[in-house]
């Protein structure tokens, strides 16, 4: 058996109704996947949710290094927003006809990590992981859904990138790929250039775009997470944009525009 992370993100999780386009296909492509003898986990994130959730209750948003600096409080919403686009998300894909089950990084202990402190707070990065949980359930048919929701060495709850997490997760499962899927297309060796959009890059040229400030803001964590599945034993990575229906077969396939990160 294979064994492939994808990784939900952004725009890509606009819609979280059954009937979205997005995860019925999303949902096809996993099953086609599994009938090919390939288990898969889905990662997500849930940026614009959380976002919308503490602007509803009044606490603002922000920012260092691609990742949300999260206090105590906001950790809270964090749980709160995370919780619900994985109930949503799992409801879609059975519905659609892929059996999920829901779960965060708490679950199982699956995901360990330190928060960073200052300037982030509850933010963590580089999760140790357990897989025990993921291949039970791997082993009754069904497709792991997973909040990048962690704990620390005490239990407590850490925000963890969910580019990271599944990038810790694609080395601890030995993938044969991770797919980053989010809202944007390419990775951009000029980040203020279209034109400068890379098929293909090995991680060496990434650790330069990374020296150079050319990977920013949310690209950052995605090539770092890149970089680390790959150091630890996933085999490729490949990023494109999740909003486009069968954005996972057809970025595997190299059919739509897309970024594959090599060794």
């Amino acid at each position: 058996m294979k064994n492939y992370v994808v990784k939900l993100g952004g725009h890509a999780l606009d819609s979280l109704s059954v009937h979205s386009p997005v995860l019925v296909a999303l949902a096809s492509d996993v099953i086609a996947l599994r009938d090919k003898s390939t288990n898969v986990i889905i990662v997500h994130g849930g940026g614009p949710q959380i976002g919308s959730l503490l602007d509803a209750v009044g606490v603002a948003s922000h920012f260092h290094e691609g990742l949300r600096i999260t206090d105590e409080a906001t950790m809270e919403y964090v749980a709160m927003a995370l919780g619900q686009v994985n109930l949503h998300l799992v409801a879609a894909l059975n519905q659609a006809g892929l059996v999920s089950v829901g779960l965060s990084g708490a679950d199982g202990s699956t995901l360990v990590t330190s928060a960073l402190g200052p300037p982030w707070g509850r933010v963590g990065a580089s999760p140790k992981v357990d897989t025990g949980l993921i291949e039970a359930l791997w082993r009754t048919s069904a497709t792991p859904v997973m909040s990048s929701i962690a704990v620390d060495e005490s239990g407590e709850l850490v925000n963890c990138n969910a580019d990271a997490a599944a990038g810790a997760l694609a080395g601890a499962l030995n993938a044969q790929s991770l797919v980053l899927l989010s809202d944007v297309d390419q990775l951009l060796a000029d980040p203020l250039d279209e034109s400068t959009a890379l098929t293909s890059v090995t991680g060496a040229e990434v650790r330069h775009l990374l020296e150079a400030g050319n990977a920013r803001e949310g690209m950052r964590p995605k090539m770092i997470a890149a970089l680390g599945a790959l150091e630890s034993g996933a085999r490729r990575v490949v990023m494109a944009n999740g909003s486009r229906p069968h954005a996972l077969r057809d970025a595997l396939s190299g059919t739509i525009p897309m970024t594959e990160v090599l060794r």
